[in-house]
């Protein structure tokens, strides 16, 4: 627990200030920004006057957002008819779709007889989710709801029933060991009627809400993947707008789980990145190491000739489907968005899922109001979930990863099969069995990977990488990246698995260092992007990722 959040750190420099609202929504992404309108079109369709407050710990609205990203626009037609009389930023309709199997030194391309439609993006747009996220902002704010960039939701609020009754904000102005400094600033209190959870792949509320009312009892365990993405600048002779390419293979080996991403976007930019299941065996495995590699392959690297890198971040996906989708309701709340895990990995897209989600719990919640309720479960949610075209997509999809998960080969198979034969209704359900972070075998067991130096053209190290993220944290707050216990990381992860954290993490927080003291891990927490990679995949679960202050990490212009 952060010291400047314990009961005697309150009972000292309380009370805090309380606001109430009928609904409070953390997370200004697709699903609580889709959520939050939802309800004030409902309210203002018949009349009714509903309170809604967003929380974003991020500087503004789509400063944390990072996605690929192809978007179906299916959930945002249905949120705004007009949307492109509105003049949301889907600029880009996706013109030519190319899927590459590649090896070291050849690229072969499927024919478009042989994808199956969930690698199919007709009537799709390349987008900049940040800059759709910035879009829907404003048409929140003009609908009269409350956003408030900057404010971390750090702590669940509980009534005596053990309901959800709201969340506070966290201190701000606290130094390295909490204590409060002349900048400080007590947290708030927002309490709301329904507290709806959209924090993003492994939110650090909606991982305790998971663990308090055991939400994951039954379902598969929840498995993740990390994309690392960069946006680049192009020569225009090579751009070509809309054009989509996916690729499997090189530079992972077939055993393990990941592809890349290329799109054509608007104004001569390219978005290029790799996605690395979490599930990885070799504990010498980097996936930013990886995508670096990717790059540099004969049918990729030309596109970036004469080019200019202009950004990079790295973000965790939640992508174990529906069968990994915990309980969507409790006492006084719900998970929407990737806090719960609505992403269709086959079809490698989770905007369109994430609003959707966030629009059914919001007629639940404005339901439950207008019928004076609160702080009761939105059971309505789950029942209008299990009935719409959400349901039926993630259903359609359920098999795709765990049979990508046998391996490239039997697993491009078996999807095929599954998706060309059966349309993804084949009479079987495959199910994960392990999570993500019992993955990782003994470094004695495996051989280590040599990555080649990066030129600083095409290729980049860390550093240089985070750089261009805008990442920044105030360096003298209590530290968010924490350590159930300190000796673990050299006694069992340095020991048993060589050190794995220096290199699943894409911005070089964690370092193992040697000096007269022997060996230990230094974290360099300000240059953490918010990916909640070590909090999955740290092999005993000793990293805990909390919240910073708000307004910390990166700052992403346009991912």
């Amino acid at each position: 627990m952060n010291p400047s959040q314990n009961p005697s750190f309150l009972t000292q420099h309380g009370p805090r200030e309380c606001m109430d609202y009928d609904v409070v929504i953390v997370g200004a992404g697709p699903a609580g920004l889709s959520a939050a309108i939802r309800i004030k079109q409902l309210a203002e369709k018949q009349g009714k006057d509903i309170s809604v407050c967003v929380l974003e710990k991020g500087s503004e609205p789509g400063a944390h957002i990072l996605s690929g990203a192809v978007m179906d626009p299916r959930a945002m037609t249905e949120l705004f008819p007009d949307w492109k009389e509105r003049g949301a930023p889907l600029n880009t309709p996706v013109s030519e779709d190319r899927f590459l199997f590649l090896t070291e030194n050849s690229a072969t391309s499927t024919p478009q007889w042989m994808l199956p439609d969930c690698f199919k993006n007709h009537g799709n747009y390349v987008i900049s989710l940040g800059n759709v996220v910035r879009w829907l902002a404003q048409q929140a704010e003009s609908l009269g709801i409350e956003i408030f960039p900057g404010f971390t939701a750090a702590e669940i609020l509980y009534d005596d029933k053990c309901s959800v009754v709201g969340v506070a904000t966290g201190n701000m102005g606290v130094d390295r060991e909490g204590n409060p400094t002349s900048e400080f600033q007590l947290g708030m209190e927002l309490r709301a009627k329904y507290t709806l959870f959209a924090e993003g792949a492994r939110g650090h509320l909606g991982k305790q809400l998971i663990s308090a009312y055991r939400l994951d009892e039954g379902r598969d365990p929840q498995t993740y993947g990390i994309g690392i993405k960069e946006l680049w600048e192009i020569d225009p002779a090579k751009h070509q707008p809309g054009l989509v390419i996916h690729t499997a293979g090189w530079p992972l080996d077939s055993e393990t789980y990941g592809g890349s991403f290329l799109y054509h976007l608007e104004n001569n930019q390219v978005v290029v990145g790799y996605v690395v299941g979490l599930a990885y065996k070799n504990p010498y495995l980097s996936p930013f190491e990886e995508f670096q590699r990717y790059k540099t392959h004969s049918a990729i690297r030309s596109f970036f000739e004469g080019a200019k890198r202009i950004s990079y971040g790295a973000r965790a996906i939640t992508a174990g489907g529906i069968q990994s989708l915990p309980k969507l309701t409790f006492p006084g709340g719900a998970l929407i968005g990737c806090d719960a895990g609505f992403l269709n990995a086959s079809r490698i897209k989770g905007s369109h899922t994430a609003m959707k989600s966030g629009m059914l719990a919001a007629d639940a919640a404005f339901d439950a109001i207008i019928h004076d309720r609160a702080h009761d479960e939105l059971s309505a949610y789950a029942t209008s979930f299990e009935k719409s075209w959400l349901h039926e997509e993630l259903h359609v999809a359920r098999n795709f990863k765990p049979w990508m998960s046998k391996g490239l080969y039997a697993g491009t198979l078996m999807v095929g099969i599954d998706q060309l034969v059966f349309r993804g209704k084949a009479p079987w359900t495959l199910h994960h069995t392990h999570a993500d972070h019992e993955m990782l075998k003994p470094a004695a067991e495996c051989v280590p990977i040599v990555y080649p130096k990066p030129d600083g053209k095409l290729t980049f190290d860390r550093l240089s990488s985070v750089f261009i993220s805008n990442t920044n944290h105030n360096e003298h707050q209590p530290a968010h990246l924490t350590l159930k216990n300190p000796a673990v990381p050299v006694e069992i992860n340095l020991s048993k698995y060589a050190g794995p954290e220096s290199r699943y993490c894409p911005a070089g927080v964690y370092e193992y260092i040697n000096d007269s003291n022997g060996d230990r891990l230094q974290i360099n927490a300000q240059n953490c992007v918010h990916c909640k990679t070590c909090d999955i995949k740290d092999p005993t679960q000793n990293i805990v990722w909390v919240t910073p202050e708000g307004g910390g990490g990166p700052n992403y212009p346009n991912m």
